[in-house]
């Protein structure tokens, strides 16, 4: 069984600052990508940032400059940085990874989704 807990979520003024974290527990054995997703109300759940195993990083144009992914392999940790927050950035974040447990095929795992609102 895998496990993705997601913290840091909160509600924070247009200019300020938040850092996500996305910690993957349980019989996890390896992990490739990990990503942070979002969704706002009634819009579909998109990609925002991905990192790979080799710290090979991806950004949505619209993030580009004010957020910043990284990971400690260490800890199964995935991290984004927010800075510069805009109103239009509040959304539900998700991580994702893509990973196996020992003896088990690659897969995709979900955390439950932490809420980032960004007040004008």
């Amino acid at each position: 069984q895998v496990q993705l807990v997601e913290s840091g979520g909160g509600l924070v003024q247009a200019g300020g600052s938040l850092r996500l974290s996305c910690a993957a527990s349980g019989s996890i054995f390896s992990i490739l990508t990990m990503a942070w997703y979002r969704q706002a109300p009634g819009k579909q759940r998109d990609l925002v940032a991905s990192i790979t195993a080799v710290g090979r990083t991806n950004y949505a144009d619209s993030v580009k400059g004010r957020f910043a992914i990284s990971r400690d392999n260490a800890k199964n940790t995935v991290y984004l940085q927010m800075n510069s927050l805009k109103p239009e950035d509040t959304a539900v974040y998700y991580c994702t990874i893509n990973g196996r447990t020992r003896g088990s095929n690659w897969r995709d795992y979900w955390g439950q989704g932490t809420q980032v609102t960004v007040s004008s």
